[in-house]
């Protein structure tokens, strides 16, 4: 069980993008530019610190998201798609004329205790 997943639309792009500028993380922190929206960087160009949560790895590469934003989204399950249109944020698709975006929906109650657990 995992709290994050990957449409396949999506993967392709994450692909493109990973060829292109290699290792890379998504980080969903709220807030700032796009909200909530999941934002990818290369490895390097992010900080990472205790105050961020690994959710789970999408094609090799780890999404992270503030332990804060975490409180609100803890009960869901998140899955990164991805749509046209430019988002306001820094993200690296936004040259590309795509964001990525997130669809959720609540954990099953078994997928919650699975979670829990670990």
């Amino acid at each position: 069980m995992e709290r994050v997943a990957i449409t396949d639309k999506a993967a392709k792009v994450l692909e493109q993008l990973k060829e292109k500028h290699g290792e890379l993380i998504f980080h969903q922190s709220g807030g700032c530019c796009d909200g909530s929206a999941p934002m990818l960087f290369e490895k390097d160009d992010m900080y990472l610190d205790d105050s961020d949560v690994l959710l789970g790895t999408l094609n090799g590469v780890n999404f992270y998201m503030n332990q804060d934003q975490f409180e609100y989204w803890k009960h869901t399950h998140l899955t990164v798609d991805v749509t046209e249109g430019r988002g306001a944020s820094f993200s690296l698709e936004i040259p590309l004329g795509l964001r990525f975006l997130i669809h959720s929906r609540l954990l099953t109650t078994e997928e919650n205790e699975f979670l829990k657990s670990k």
